[in-house]
């Protein structure tokens, strides 16, 4: 059973809000309102790197990621600490976190104490607290529960002093008292399960919309991915069940708990939507069948259909197969979506002769005719605006490889931070785009570790590495710092005519020869046809 309770705030402070404002849709919004407005405030102007640190332990706890939150992830990630980071020597941290709870307090205390929601790291932890201006008890402290509640057995009766029952008649009604509060909760399941299997009870959408994210099989109110998008639980669904699995890390993926909750069986998506070209992505990832999983097995466990308005658009798919292996994120992508001449976008998730179909999570947000929306990924936990205005979305669909930030310089570029954060070691990223087209992939790169002055020393020969685009040569014994004429110059790398592999993915992988491979960021467009 999953039982999730706020967090407990016990905070006297002035203009008291409704409980409603801390929990309610609105409050991660708030937040990040609240954490944007506290940076610009000129506080950090003169200490970047207690910027840095706050971003990143902030951008963790947005992400629901806080275990995360340790002494040696923020000196190589936030405070650009090299990989050999010993925290037993270097004190950077406790000493950056001591200058940043001091000054969070100063401010707060100050100038920032009409802000409605304060920003404290408590002594004894990295992870950030947003208090609002209320003072939350456990007794208005609210409750989710996304499944059944526990129906807790009746103890096994005792005998009392003056008549005491034999032995196993004690027992017995102790068993019996079990069985019924056994029989009770799996009704209650069986009860709520007939009831998903035959219409959600979202209300209908005049007019339809035009960007929907549902977490199939979901109860939550709301969920913010690392992107800073909203999810919503299951809604507009006919037919099927809602399933979950225990928490564990999913892979190619910064957002393990969208791919926990599932709808399975055979059913079906009336989606309402605007007039209008769309992009549709399914988000799919094994967590029954396969290794480490429930129900073993391996490829050809499951086999299952999609249709959408009545075309096929996924014939006998197998998750884990095209995924690679179990727990592992795949997301299948179309574009030019309309809805159906009623208004509706339908989709259909039909078993085939092994098991039932299921899916995670469904996504459809505005397109353009033609062409695949451009893909833009910067390798960091936060998204980037470049001067042309173009959105770069933090880092996602990688595998293996370490995240860190760079401090210094770069010459000869109008977006320095395009290349002042790196994915370093030997990784790869397997990037989902529409099958049967062709696309323009630019990597980005800068060497900031080698080079005369640099920490690594050396120049030229030092870093060299492979990368590879769905088992094809892009690169071979690439060097950065030849390539760019030394270190802290950005260098950019593109390629035409790329042809996704038959799971609908470019898969880059990056292989060092001499010591980690690098990227900076990677941008890829659809080729027009």
């Amino acid at each position: 059973m999953l039982l999730i309770q706020s967090s407990k705030l016990d905070v006297r402070m002035s203009a008291p809000t409704a409980p409603s404002d801390i929990t309610g849709p609105d409050s991660f919004r708030r937040e990040r309102a609240a954490l944007e407005r506290l940076l610009a405030s000129g506080l950090f102007d003169r200490s970047p790197s207690l910027a840095l640190f706050l971003r990143y332990v902030c951008g963790k706890y947005f992400e629901g990621r806080t275990d995360d939150i340790k002494e040696y992830n923020i000196a190589v990630e936030a405070l650009g600490r090299p990989a050999d980071f010993d925290q037993k020597r270097d004190a950077i941290v406790r000493v950056e976190a001591h200058r940043l709870r001091k000054r969070l307090q100063q401010y707060f205390e100050g100038k920032g104490h009409e802000e409605p929601i304060h920003i404290v790291i408590p002594p004894g932890t990295y992870a950030p607290q947003f208090l609002f201006k209320t003072a939350v008890t456990s007794d208005t402290a609210p409750q989710i529960l996304d499944e059944a509640p526990v129906i807790a057995p009746p103890a096994v009766p005792q005998p009392s002093p003056k008549s005491r029952l034999p032995l196993f008649l004690a027992l017995s009604l102790g068993v019996l008292a079990l069985v019924a509060g056994a029989l009770y909760w799996n009704s209650t399941k069986t009860a709520q399960a007939a009831k998903s299997s035959v219409v959600s009870d979202a209300p209908a959408v005049p007019g339809g919309v035009d960007e929907v994210r549902l977490l199939a099989g979901s109860t939550a109110s709301r969920y913010v991915d690392h992107l800073g998008n909203s999810w919503f639980g299951d809604r507009f669904f006919k037919g099927g069940i809602a399933a979950n699995v225990p928490a564990r890390p999913i892979l190619r993926t910064l957002d393990s708990a969208m791919f926990l909750s599932r709808r399975e069986g055979d059913f079906k998506y009336d989606i309402p939507l605007r007039p209008g070209v769309y992009e549709l992505r399914l988000y799919f990832a094994e967590t029954i069948f396969g290794e480490n999983n429930i129900a073993g097995g391996g490829e050809s466990s499951r086999i299952f259909s999609v249709r959408m308005n009545g075309q096929n658009i996924l014939n006998a798919t197998d998750v884990l197969a095209d995924a690679g292996g179990s727990n592992i994120a795949h997301v299948r992508v179309y574009r030019d979506v309309r809805p159906a001449s009623d208004g509706l976008l339908h989709l259909e998730f039909l078993p085939n002769y092994k098991e039932v179909a299921f899916v995670n999570a469904i996504e459809v947000v505005p397109g353009t005719h033609g062409r695949l929306n451009p893909i833009r990924i910067i390798a960091r936990p936060s998204s980037f605006t470049d001067s042309k205005g173009a959105e770069w979305s933090p880092d996602q669909f990688f595998f293996g490889g370490q995240y860190v930030q760079r401090h210094d310089k770069v010459a000869g570029t109008a977006d320095q931070e395009l290349f002042q954060s790196e994915r370093f070691g030997n990784f790869s990223y397997a990037v989902p785009v529409v099958e049967n087209s062709r696309y323009t992939a630019t990597l980005s790169f800068c060497e900031h570790w080698f080079g005369a002055g640099r920490p690594g020393g050396g120049g030229s020969g030092r870093r060299v590495f492979d990368v590879y685009i769905n088992g094809r040569t892009l690169l071979e014994n690439f060097d950065v710092f030849k390539e760019a004429g030394g270190a802290l110059r950005p260098i950019q790398k593109t390629f035409r005519n790329l042809q996704p592999n038959a799971q609908g993915k470019l898969v880059f992988q990056f292989v060092p020869v001499r010591n980690y491979a690098l990227v900076n960021a990677i941008e890829i467009t659809e080729d027009s046809k």
